[in-house]
């Protein structure tokens, strides 16, 4: 399981009671950058929870996908 924290009151999603300030467009970042990221890697997103100051999420490293790829897939994913 991977956790993430925020610090210093700071807000990850839904409404900062202490600023006003509504962070909502997080969550649809967050969850499009997790589908991103899950197609880049080997990885494979079982299950995610995102709070307004946290975000967990259960994933499961797909080893014969990894191991299946060649060295150049892998340097060109690098130098993006």
């Amino acid at each position: 399981m991977i956790k993430a924290r925020c610090v210093r009151r700071a807000f990850l999603y839904g409404e900062d009671k202490y600023t006003g300030k509504n962070f909502d467009h997080r969550r649809t970042w967050l969850v499009e950058r997790m589908k991103l990221l899950s197609g880049v890697f080997a990885i494979e997103i079982a299950a995610y929870a995102i709070m307004s100051n946290r975000y967990n999420l259960v994933v499961k490293v797909n080893r014969l996908k990894a191991l299946d790829w060649r060295d150049n897939e892998v340097i060109q994913v690098i130098q993006g």
